[in-house]
């Protein structure tokens, strides 16, 4: 990754529609080579930040620049995009999409290479009807890379997708980025954020309340460990639950001294078998910041 240099730079952003202030005052720098990810809970304004990153919406004011220059025809000839919703031609198979898109631009890879660096040469005569999910985002990922993008925007590019096809997708974007490439990447899975992005920020009402690598983050937030238990346990000891995170038939608890807290559960008299200590995780973060979980 070149940390020198900046791909997308942005100052002051903010977005209306009537009232609304959707984005407030966003100043953000996405450097070259890098995988930036974009985290917010339904309502923060995410949406409508990347559609004015995309060029899609225009800004109410502030500004977005590409490599020092406002968005214009280099960053549209350089930026490819992956959209959440994308509908395909009916009756197109899979070479026959990626030569239309391809004819929509002046310089274009060739088909062949995009094919088998998106894992679709088997695909190439199938109607893209007949797609799976995974093969669908293959395909519509080929679709972004046709025209061989210095920037790609991600826009939650694995969601309904199996784990093995969300997987699958993850190491087409780890060579994406392998690459040199930069990748803007919206996403609901915290996993897939923790494993793809060098930086992240994360949104609320509009604006950025935490930015930096996902190790940085929890760092700078979180010390200790995270106790688990099931909650019959705690019930059966009458503890009070007003510290603890229910997910379930499950408990949660932040601790900072772990042999103390447990100390104090063995005085309770709370069976400790079925214990569970873990360290903290980005959604942990997302809740601590936004007091919502991320898939809404």
């Amino acid at each position: 990754m070149n940390n020198e240099r900046v791909a997308l730079s942005v100052s002051d952003l903010r977005k209306h529609f009537g009232a609304v202030e959707a984005v407030r005052g966003l100043s953000l720098n996405i450097r070259v080579g890098e995988c930036f990810g974009l985290l917010g809970p339904n309502g923060a304004g995410k949406t409508t930040t990347i559609e004015l990153l995309e060029g899609i919406l225009r800004p109410s004011s502030g500004t977005i620049l590409y490599l020092g220059e406002p968005l214009g025809d280099r960053f549209r000839r350089e930026a490819g995009i992956q959209f959440q919703h994308t509908a395909l031609q009916d009756f197109l198979t899979v070479r026959e999409h990626l030569e239309l898109f391809a004819r929509l631009y002046p310089r274009a890879r060739p088909i062949a290479e995009i094919m088998e660096r998106c894992a679709l040469g088997e695909l190439a005569g199938r109607d893209a009807r007949k797609l799976s999910g995974g093969q669908r985002q293959r395909l519509l990922l080929g679709i972004a890379l046709v025209h061989d993008p210095a920037v790609i925007f991600l826009d939650e590019p694995t969601t309904g997708l199996d784990p093995q096809a969300r997987r699958n997708f993850w190491s087409l974007v780890e060579s994406i980025k392998a690459d040199g490439r930069t990748v803007v990447l919206t996403t609901h899975y915290m996993e897939e954020a923790y494993r793809l992005c060098d930086r992240i920020a994360i949104m609320d009402h509009g604006q950025i309340i935490a930015d930096g690598t996902p190790r940085e983050l929890l760092r700078r937030h979180f010390a200790g460990a995270v106790l688990s238990l099931p909650l019959a346990d705690l019930q059966r000891a009458s503890i009070d639950l007003g510290n603890w995170r229910v997910h379930q038939d499950r408990a949660e608890q932040v601790v900072d001294d772990l042999e103390a807290a447990l100390d104090a559960l063995r005085v309770q008299g709370v069976g400790l078998q079925h214990l569970q200590i873990r360290e903290h995780t980005l959604e942990d973060l997302f809740i601590e910041l936004t007091g919502e979980a991320l898939r809404a």
